[in-house]
């Protein structure tokens, strides 16, 4: 190798020249002594890597410090590692799985370890934050070793490490294996780190277990999966923490349970969700928006099958492109049969069945489609992440001359839908062609510069993931923000030229000549358990009156007051107001408290002595307060007023 010097070009575009081999802990010297104190890393042409390793070509760089995006991965990963030392030296019998940096609203890190008959619990979680502090305190280098294949399996078998043996056994034949030491610890990885242990700070700590399948693969072994958070400073992790706690108060698996809304299939069907009559309630106001909102904006209501011939999931590509997340096949007639993962082939059947003509289009087709898709048993998530759900589903069928506009009316219905529930903040991302794709780059053009013109005219900041699109088409992704300040993707719209090639779809043009369609397909709440969770969490379980299982409770304060609260709440019910009534002995206080606060119900209506000498009853808003005396009537009129108003 030549030792002639090499080019490192900076990012404000100035270059030096460097001796081959200089490592970015070098570089950052030379630029300056306070920021070779703040490094924790070197982007090389891209590609973030540890400060000791040694650069031998020309090539871009730049540092990496705390308030740099990069900063985060190299944090915690670096985190893991530290708290897999940690378990390591309370658990000295743990064995080693994996441990990525991930991205989370709730977590940064995860080491999956098996800890053989010893049953972590949420109580010894400080120990092991405690002891990860003083690793952190003792600034122990983090050094990375490359070794051959038969050193790395030796390296494991004296650390006793059978995971990482057959971890070593995937690399494949001419990939660097390498393990990163700090102090006493070393593990498998392909890095990179911190420079040491004592640069990742105070901002972090360790917040829950799980269990965890290797590969997840419910036959195999499960593994304890601990969960941490890292961040550049301390201030940033208390408020991550402050905010977790809140979220905590809100988890839909929690509510879901107090409020009696839902429940799992559990070992009878893992993913599979049971709407209780609260929950179905709101699923049903959900699906009643819905169907109205789509009828209204010109959209034809379909449905279809579960399952279909593999046949046609063969067509549709989805037996190449998505196998993996659909399930087994089963026999009917002698011929193999899947339950279906998508709606989409269906709808291009139904368009099939007949001749179409340009004067037809678009065409608008809409289904709540229950779907079946293979999630493994360490992703299931209560609601949010399923192995059945009802995908709210769309697909339009147009001509290339009215993809701009067509998609321009998805954007703005999408839109107003999401606003209906309450969300105004969105994010929206323009996902582009990538390297592998299907259908001409003409087409591809014209397909994004539609969904750009929607983007422009929405008015909302978007951003643009370069080659990000599905093999099929360009899309647009939009993400909702929730009052803590997360974002959920939901809704997508993507065009596909790929199915309608796939199963030669045509119509007669006004020329007379046959032609393609192009098929946009678009999901809006994404599926209605996720969308339900969301709502959940959103709400903490106290859901808009429009929406709300019950809107008020009738309570009465004696035996004396009975008769009145009955036939008050039959005239609500009359009224068409969904009330709940409470003649139990608690007291008056006890009662209201259960019903605002427990059961989460926007009103009460209290019925005493002063209220059946008026002929009303008191009625308190869980915000607003006491608003007064109301006849059922007036009552009914203020609930019904802010059920329009969507409050």
């Amino acid at each position: 190798m030549s030792d002639s010097p090499i080019q490192i070009t900076l990012p404000d575009g100035s270059q030096r020249e460097y001796p081959r081999g200089v490592t970015g802990r070098e570089i950052a010297l030379s630029i300056g002594k306070k920021l070779a104190k703040a490094a924790l890393g070197i982007q090389v042409d891209g590609l973030v890597q540890d400060l000791s390793r040694p650069i031998e070509a020309d090539a871009s760089v730049a540092i990496v410090t705390r308030e740099a995006p990069e900063a985060l991965e190299l944090l915690r990963h670096s985190a893991a590692h530290i708290m897999a030392d940690a378990v390591k030296r309370i658990y000295p019998e743990a064995r080693l799985w994996k441990g990525p940096a991930i991205q989370d609203e709730r977590y940064g890190f995860y080491y999956d370890i098996d800890l053989g008959e010893k049953k972590l619990g949420k109580e010894d979680l400080p120990a092991i934050e405690m002891l990860m502090r003083k690793i952190v305190k003792a600034d122990l280098p983090f050094e990375r070793k490359v070794v051959s294949r038969a050193e790395a399996l030796k390296t494991a078998e004296r650390l006793e490490e059978q995971f990482k043996t057959r971890t070593i056994h995937r690399i494949p034949e001419g990939e660097d294996i390498s393990f990163y030491d700090h102090g006493d610890f070393t593990d498998l990885c392909t890095g990179p780190h911190i420079p040491s242990t004592g640069k990742l700070g105070e901002g972090f700590g360790v917040l829950s277990i799980a269990g965890a399948y290797i590969d997840d693969d419910a036959s195999q072994r499960m593994l304890t999966r601990i969960y941490g958070n890292a961040f550049p400073d301390k201030a940033t992790w208390e408020a991550h923490k402050k905010a977790l706690e809140e979220a905590l108060k809100r988890d839909h698996r929690r509510l879901g349970k107090d409020l009696d809304l839902y429940s799992s299939m559990g070992e009878f069907g893992g993913g599979l969700i049971l709407w209780h009559p609260k929950g179905g309630f709101v699923r049903h106001k959900m699906e009643e928006f819905w169907r109205n909102e789509h009828l209204a904006g010109g959209y034809d209501l379909v449905y279809s099958p579960h399952i279909a011939k593999a046949d046609l999931w063969a067509t549709s590509g989805h037996l190449d492109f998505y196998k993996e997340s659909m399930y087994a096949p089963m026999e009917v007639d002698g011929q193999p049969y899947l339950l279906k993962p998508m709606n989409c082939p269906f709808h291009v059947m139904m368009y099939k069945s007949t001749r179409r003509s340009y004067r037809e289009f678009p065409m608008r087709w809409a289904e709540l489609g229950t779907v079946y898709r293979y999630e493994g048993a360490g992703m299931l998530h209560g609601l949010l992440r399923v192995r059945g759900f009802t995908q709210d589903d769309a697909h339009l069928f147009v001509r290339p001359d009215q993809l701009e506009e067509e998609i321009k009316r998805v954007l703005d219905f999408v839109l107003s839908i999401l606003r209906a529930f309450g969300f105004e903040d969105f994010h929206l991302e323009l996902s582009t062609q990538p390297e592998k794709s299907v259908g001409g780059d003409e087409i591809w053009e014209t397909a994004t510069a539609a969904l750009k013109v929607a983007l422009d005219d929405s008015g909302i900041d978007y951003g643009v993931d370069e080659g990000g699109g599905a093999f099929y088409g360009p899309k647009i992704d939009v993400k909702i923000k929730d009052c803590l300040g997360r974002f959920w993707q939901c809704s997508t719209i993507q065009a596909d030229f790929n199915l309608p090639d796939r199963f030669d779809m045509t119509y007669t043009g006004e020329d007379g000549k046959k032609h393609r369609p192009i098929m946009i397909h678009r999901a809006l709440l994404g599926s209605l358990e996720r969308f339900f969770g969301i709502l959940i969490e959103h709400y903490a379980g106290v859901f808009p009156l429009w929406l709300a299982p019950k809107q008020v409770a009738v309570l009465s304060v004696g035996e004396r007051h009975e008769a009145f609260t009955e036939k008050a709440q039959a005239e609500l019910t009359a009224l068409g107001i969904r009330s709940e009534m409470d003649l139990g002995s608690d007291k008056v206080g006890a009662k209201v408290r259960k019903h605002l606060w427990q059961e989460k119900i926007q009103f009460v209506a209290v019925v005493g002595d002063k209220e059946v000498e008026a002929g009303k009853l008191a009625l308190r808003h869980r915000v607003d307060g006491d608003l007064g005396l109301f006849s059922p009537g007036e009552m009914a009129a203020e609930i019904q007023k802010r059920v329009e108003a969507r409050t």
